[in-house]
């Protein structure tokens, strides 16, 4: 599976790339204002902090046919390697997608809210599907949404990766993780909330306590 940060916070993603095994980040218009700077600037940190065998995905902006290629034509020239073109499941975008695959510009299918709409997404060429769980769950179940999807593409053979997102709790993650999803791209306080528990912090002081009373130091020695 692919573990993959959601944000554009470059100190966090930095300590959560350092901390775990991280496939890429994904980022969004709303994600990139978020920042409180040039959104390019952002995008040229993320190039530094990434490797060139991660992952970056940056998406469109404007929803005409004809401004969503303009744009997905620059965004797959930030990097040589590794770079994907997010794309609204729009009727404009869906017709993009299936340009972009003509051209050989890598996508990911976003703004996704049902099954369908990701596999139709996957027949145009939709190398990563993002579904937003936590919204749909807003008008259903959305955890079981996904992992529908997740069956229809393996009968019906499609290659593309599911890469769940929208996610506000560690349950749901952990709920398409067990359904075996391929990807999932969390915000970094959901990952954060996954490390961390406070019984470990617990155990690890007893430890300490108990090897000081022990020992009267705090180090292992030959």
């Amino acid at each position: 599976m692919e573990l993959i940060i959601d944000s554009s916070n470059i100190e966090q993603i930095k300590e959560l790339n350092d901390l775990l095994t991280i496939t890429g980040v994904t980022t969004n218009p709303t994600i990139l204002t978020k920042s409180g700077r040039e959104a390019m600037d952002v995008v040229k940190d993320l190039c530094e902090v990434l490797s060139e065998d991660q992952l970056l995905f940056i998406q469109t902006v404007q929803t005409s046919f004809e401004g969503i290629m303009e744009e997905a034509k620059m965004i797959s020239s930030i990097r040589n390697k590794n770079m994907y073109v997010k794309i609204p499941v729009t009727h404009e975008g869906l017709r993009a997608i299936k340009e972009c695959k003509k051209l050989g510009i890598h996508t990911l299918a976003t703004a996704i809210y049902t099954a369908d709409q990701a596999f139709l997404a996957a027949m145009n060429g939709a190398e990563y599907l993002a579904p937003y769980t936590n919204r749909m769950c807003n008008y259903g179940d959305g955890v079981q949404d996904v992992k529908d999807l997740i069956e229809m593409l393996r009968v019906n053979h499609m290659p593309a990766k599911v890469i769940a997102a929208s996610f506000k709790n560690t349950y749901q993650v952990h709920e398409l993780i067990k359904a075996g999803i391929q990807a999932v791209t969390v915000p970094c306080d959901v990952l954060y909330q996954m490390i961390d528990h406070p019984g470990t912090k617990i155990a690890v002081g007893e430890f300490s306590v108990n090897w000081q009373r022990a020992y009267n130091r705090n180090t292992f020695e030959k």
